[in-house]
């Protein structure tokens, strides 16, 4: 994460800006996220204010795959282990966590539906700002409850909620987003590295999801680094010289989707006054053009120093 915000313009003095003086945990901008849960890693601890495990019920918050965890991570860790090196975008933001894939990262739309639903039923008691989906959906068996999901993910978005859905995996061919990501009022997030890696085979810009989409024809909105990010390891364990296995790195869209998600929190922890539709905008806006042809960039790389403006 130490690079990604370096490319971003995620300065500790834009950071600061957002934080203000007199933050609390009253006024701290809250970010729900639907994954594989997150686990009870020190940079993430004491900030979930609400978690519920739509597989199996389970009252207290885990992880069993760690994707959820890494992706909390890049939302807003504190980089507590790490002297902060690896902190995340918005690295005091507080989470709400819905479980509904497994430890393989598996889920089905009914659990996908159910946990939106959540969100949206819990968007007034824990003041809900931003929701991130890191989840690509690949072949479609059910044309009808996917119709349903997508129905319920622009409500969760009318609801004034700031809805980014990942672009998926699967490109890059055209067409190739994933349906989440197609939908024409979410924030959509593709992969570019911005020649960070240059000649390094297997980047995820090379397979990250590429517009068109159906419903809207500039798409994805922005892209943002997907390639070996460092965060958040659910496996992290305390140790007598401080924790092992603290981070952990991982590639794909799912790990660019955060780091726009926590441009969002800051935007709004500094602006709360501001609707999911300005907020939209000002990251569109705001981006830094990668001079790649838009169904691959869309308005470019998110760039928050310009997003901000100190």
């Amino acid at each position: 994460m130490f690079r990604v915000r370096q490319q971003i313009g995620c300065t500790d003095e834009v950071v600061d800006s957002c934080r203000g003086r007199n933050l609390s945990k009253e006024n701290s901008i809250r970010v729900a996220l639907l994954d594989t849960g997150i686990s009870s890693h020190p940079d993430l601890a004491g900030r979930v204010d609400a978690f519920y495990d739509f597989l199996r019920g389970e009252k207290n918050a885990y992880d069993d795959s760690g994707h959820g965890t890494h992706v909390a991570g890049c939302i807003g860790g504190s980089g507590k282990v790490s002297g902060g090196m690896y902190k995340g975008i918005c690295p005091w933001c507080r989470l709400i966590v819905g479980k509904v894939l497994d430890r393989n990262g598996d889920g089905n739309m009914d659990d996908m539906y159910r946990g939106v639903e959540w969100v949206l039923e819990n968007k007034d008691r824990y003041r809900i700002r931003v929701l991130n989906i890191s989840i690509g959906i690949g072949h479609i068996e059910n044309e009808e409850k996917m119709q349903e999901l997508l129905e319920i993910v622009d409500e969760a978005w009318k609801s004034g909620i700031v809805v980014v859905c990942a672009a998926g995996n699967m490109g890059p061919d055209p067409m190739t987003l994933s349906p989440l990501g197609a939908s024409k009022r979410v924030i959509t997030v593709g992969c570019h590295d911005g020649g960070f890696y240059s000649g390094k085979s297997s980047l995820c810009e090379s397979y990250s999801g590429r517009g068109p989409s159906p419903y809207a024809v500039k798409k994805p909105d922005v892209v943002a680094p997907g390639t070996d990010i460092i965060s958040c390891n659910a496996a992290c364990r305390p140790s007598f010289r401080g924790y092992r296995n603290a981070y952990l790195k991982k590639s794909g869209t799912s790990m660019a989707t955060p780091i726009v998600s926590g441009a969002a929190a800051l935007l709004l922890q500094k602006y709360p006054e501001l609707s999911n539709e300005q907020v939209k905008r000002k990251i569109n806006y705001s981006a830094t053009d990668m001079h790649e042809p838009w169904t691959k960039q869309g308005w470019g790389m998110v760039n928050v120093g310009r997003l901000i403006r100190i």
